[in-house]
């Protein structure tokens, strides 16, 4: 007898615990469909891995998938606070940023230039380090976070995680991403690796390559067909992935039976967006409006727009980290979930001075969510990058130590903070030197490219018209 095959985040009987609680979020009444689930037998969704430890029976999937269809046509009286369609989404923004006056969204030279390529090689550089630091971590609670690391001496988070130090009854009660400690540990980092924080900016290069900055989702759509592997993909991007393969064409890949289509995936995708709009925020925000619609709504897709926002501004070479987030929210619906908790987590990292405090509250605030939504991991990015003020190591370890999405937080934060930088060299060598100028990665044409190749690459497509 073989084994079942668990596959992750695609198992109606998952999925269906996934948008009971994404119901009770954006505020639809679902308690029938849940007294039905429970009722018949159906457990509430896994609250961490991807998929539950053993299958349901045919009779509970097939009610999984009728139910998942009702919870689609339940109103959502956040829908008028929270569009998703671009023009509504600029029409409730009334700081709304002006488009670039210059064709190609360049504003001018600015403080460092456009035509420089040292601030996206340190932007690069950036997100691959906060992503590495993240990695050993993601998935444990916060908690296990701070108990490693001060184990190990290293807290405040200053360095890499080590298993150097660490009491073996730690190590077995708190275990190490399975999939990341054998090479994202102090003791074992020889480049870096492959993860999807960087897969799909990569993706996104090889897009804007093919297609220029007015590529369509449709054409976003083909080139994951054509170059991303299905088993490269997890939650909200499997199921858009597993929609277009059943003959579903965006945008409705993002919503048919999608209950991660608020989580973070579309965020982790936006720093491309930002890098090729210098200056910006306008023309960034809607050339992530749609890639995120591929696999995202409403504060899904806002998350994407935020940073890819921001980013364009800190880009752009006059504006500082608080600046940046400023120019990110003024794209993202003020009325919206998302907004609201980017700016508590901005004005918690300003009312507190320590950073465990402010952690704690937005933990205490924003924990309900799950893990990978993208409301609690955007306002402790905003946390996190307001509390350093700007400095790259106390970006990403802020970042990293908030715990949550862990990787896709540092990779973020550490992109922002490395582009403020201006230059690889005004990094520490600490976290650059392990990278080896080397990222593995399963996109065709790029495994083992060096991060100053990629940023002029990129510096090739924000001079493309």
């Amino acid at each position: 007898m073989t084994a079942d095959l668990r596959l992750t985040w695609v198992q109606p009987e998952d999925l269906i615990g996934h948008e009971l609680r994404q119901a009770e979020e954006d505020g639809r009444d679902a308690r029938r469909i849940r007294s039905r689930w429970t009722e018949a037998g159906g457990s509430p969704a896994p609250p961490s891995a991807g998929a539950s430890p053993a299958p349901a029976p045919p009779h509970l999937r097939a009610l999984a998938h009728r139910l998942l269809d009702e919870l689609a046509l339940l109103p959502c009286p956040l829908s008028g606070y929270e569009p998703t369609p671009l023009s509504l989404i600029a029409a409730s923004c009334p700081d709304w940023p002006a488009l670039s006056p210059e064709p190609g969204g360049h504003r001018g030279a600015g403080r460092r230039g456009t035509r420089e390529a040292g601030p996206l090689h340190a932007a690069w550089l950036g997100r691959a380090v906060g992503c590495l630091l993240g990695k050993p971590v993601e998935k444990l609670p916060l908690h296990a976070i701070r108990a490693i690391a001060r184990a190990t001496g290293n807290w405040p988070l200053t360095t890499w995680f080590t298993a150097k130090g660490l009491p073996a009854d730690l190590a077995t009660t708190h275990p190490w991403n399975r999939r990341s400690a054998a090479t994202s540990l102090a003791e074992n980092i020889d480049g870096m690796p492959e993860d999807d924080d960087l897969n799909y900016p990569l993706l996104n290069l090889l897009l804007l390559q093919r297609h220029g900055k007015t590529f369509t989702t449709a054409q976003l759509a083909q080139l994951w067909l054509d170059e991303l592997p299905a088993g490269r993909t997890f939650t909200a991007e499997r199921v858009a992935y597993r929609n277009l393969l059943s003959g579903v064409e965006p945008p409705l890949t993002a919503a048919r039976r999608n209950p991660f289509r608020e989580w973070i995936g579309a965020a982790i995708r936006a720093d491309v967006h930002g890098w090729t709009h210098p200056g910006d925020p306008a023309s960034a925000a809607a050339q992530a409006h749609r890639d995120a619609s591929l696999t995202h709504t409403a504060n899904g897709v806002y998350g994407a727009m935020f940073v890819a926002a921001a980013i364009a501004a800190a880009a752009g070479g006059t504006a500082d980290v608080h600046q940046a987030l400023a120019a990110g929210l003024t794209v993202v619906p003020p009325r919206s979930r998302l907004s609201r908790a980017v700016r508590f987590g901005i004005e918690t990292a300003r009312a507190e001075p320590g950073f465990d405090s402010v952690v704690d509250r937005l933990h205490s605030v924003l924990g309900h969510y799950h893990w990978v939504h993208v409301i609690p991991n955007a306002a402790l990015l905003a946390a996190a990058l307001t509390h350093a003020d700007g400095d790259f190591t106390g970006s990403i370890c802020r970042a990293v130590c908030g715990g949550w999405d862990t990787d896709s937080n540092g990779a973020t934060a550490g992109s922002l903070a490395g582009l403020l930088a201006g230059h690889p060299d005004a990094l520490p060598d600490r976290w650059t030197t392990p990278l080896k100028n080397r990222l593995a990665t399963s996109v065709a044409g790029f495994d083992g490219i060096g991060f100053d190749t990629l940023a002029h690459l990129t510096l090739q497509e924000a001079l493309r018209p």
